[in-house]
């Protein structure tokens, strides 16, 4: 999982961005929507809706938009259906990139997500292209600042909870949970008395693609772009680039 810190900052950087656009409650709705389609519209019996709805909160959603979304892919409100999609292909200088999309326009969806690709030097390619550069994992950020736990402790507290793994840096833990059992890892924790400032269901690369400073720039207009879509849920990818670089983003 080494160098994942230096993805992750990526994603947190774009998180924050589309916050300000407003669009993360419209995505938010839209996963929301999907995990109650498909296993019902009771958070408490439905892992993949709970943790739908936590993230919305983390963000915090309305709880009103919250309800809405839940009514509408149960039936009890009047809505659109939404199909997930998964793209992949690859960025400037061979960078694994996959896009999760959940889309009411599938044409218009895959349109946008290669015209992203051609735009920005990558080209989108088959499924399963890249798929094999990744690993699902659960993934949880504890904040430092939020624990009196050291290192020892908050490895044996991961360990008891089940997780696979944990990352150390001055400022966060980060722990790594087989995803059939994030949501039991996540929660025992929780009952510890642990909160977190990422809880979620990602694709981890396992291996990083090194670029000079002209190529990861294109590659992250790349992902600018694609995130944009309103489409768009995730962009996973595995650029690796200076600390300077990065820090100029």
């Amino acid at each position: 999982m080494a160098g994942h810190s230096k993805w992750k900052n990526i994603q947190r950087r774009k998180n924050a961005q589309d916050a300000k656009r407003g669009k993360v409650f419209m995505k938010m709705a839209k996963e929301i929507f999907v995990a109650a389609k498909q296993g019902g519209g009771d958070p408490e019996m439905n892992p993949s809706l709970r943790l739908a709805v936590d993230k919305a909160k983390a963000n915090n959603m309305p709880n009103d938009n919250i309800e809405r979304a839940i009514k509408k892919a149960t039936g009890d409100l009047e809505g659109v259906n939404y199909e997930e999609m998964t793209y992949e292909g690859y960025g400037p200088g061979g960078v694994a990139v996959m896009v999760k999309a959940l889309t009411d326009n599938k044409n218009r969806t895959a349109s946008e997500v290669r015209y992203a690709f051609n735009k920005n030097g990558g080209n989108l390619g088959e499924n399963g292209c890249v798929a094999f550069m990744f690993d699902r994992k659960g993934y949880l950020v504890i904040d430092r600042s939020t624990t009196d736990a050291d290192e020892d402790e908050m490895l044996l507290a991961v360990i008891e909870a089940g997780a696979e793994e944990m990352e150390t840096t001055d400022d966060v833990f980060e722990i790594y949970a087989d995803p059939e059992n994030f949501s039991e890892v996540k929660q025992q924790l929780e009952d510890n008395g642990y909160t977190f400032t990422t809880a979620e269901l990602t694709m981890i690369p396992q291996t990083l693609s090194p670029l000079g400073e002209d190529e990861a720039k294109q590659m992250i207009r790349l992902v600018d772009m694609l995130e944009d879509n309103e489409d768009v849920q995730d962009v996973y990818h595995n650029l690796d680039a200076d600390e300077e670089i990065l820090a100029q983003l």
